[in-house]
């Protein structure tokens, strides 16, 4: 069975309270990226969300992380925390020209997350997809939108983001629905209910069921069990990817995604 690549991590770098868990104890902090990337095979950068940075930090980061590995980046929330999204033009066009293709082959998907509150309206969000470009510096770019509210789990929405050639983002969450159909060329998946009481975060026969959905989507696949409210429309072609321990207990992320990574 064909699979395309499966790469598993986390989200950011900079976490005091990994530091003598995650990291060895009196570890530079300056070096911490090195390490993280050493262990995992991929980064959500959170701090794009808040913040915009300078070419020269995305070029730094690459140079940093061994060959191979993919940062995923999280989209500046002045895109998508907004009334009317289709005036989101000018902020998209900021957020993507900042220097993220200074990340080279590094670069992995482009995080559009949405507030729990932002209710899905099919004109307003299908201008939204429209403004994202598909390339920049002549680079192409990878889109994935992960939206909180009940009103997206819809057909409507599903076909939407197949259209556009967008990836849904299925999120494992205690707090909002989730959607697990899958619409665009990788699959990105975040897993939001780790439990400080589980080593790992998850409990082992968890990370096994995690094992088994990676492996089907990146065989082409919709895993069992999920929640999919659109048709089975998804090509059986093999698919890249991404699975991310974030939120829950944060200081078991990491021991998570390198339990996931070893029974991978």
């Amino acid at each position: 069975m064909t699979q395309a690549a499966i790469r598993v991590g986390i989200g950011g770098w900079t976490y005091a309270p990994w530091r003598g868990v995650f990291y060895p104890d009196k570890w530079p902090h300056k070096r911490e990226l090195e390490f993280a990337s050493r262990h995992v095979t991929a980064i959500e950068i959170n701090g794009t969300y808040y913040s915009t940075f300078k070419p020269a930090s995305f070029a730094g980061w690459r140079d940093t992380a061994p060959d191979g590995f993919v940062f995923a980046v999280k989209a500046s929330r002045f895109c998508t925390n907004r009334k009317v999204l289709a005036e989101a033009g000018e902020s998209v066009l900021r957020f993507c020209g900042q220097g993220l293709t200074e990340l080279g082959d590094k670069l992995g998907p482009i995080l559009w997350q949405f507030m729990a509150t932002k209710r899905f309206d099919p004109d307003d969000f299908g201008a939204f997809l429209r403004l994202l470009p598909a390339k920049q510096d002549g680079v192409p770019l990878r889109h994935a939108v992960q939206v909180r509210h009940e009103s997206f789990a819809c057909p409507e929405f599903v076909a939407l983001a197949r259209a556009a050639g967008v990836a849904l983002v299925y999120a494992d969450s205690a707090d909002y629905p989730a959607i697990a159909d899958v619409t665009g060329p990788f699959v990105y998946a975040r897993l939001e209910q780790a439990e400080e009481r589980h080593p790992a975060g998850y409990a082992a026969q968890a990370l096994d069921r995690w094992a088994d959905a990676a492996r089907t989507w990146a065989a082409g696949g919709q895993p069992d069990g999920l929640p999919y409210v659109g048709d089975d429309a998804a090509a059986n072609t093999p698919r890249e990817t991404f699975v991310f321990f974030i939120n829950g207990a944060k200081v078991r992320a990491p021991a998570g995604a390198q339990a996931l990574i070893e029974r991978l």
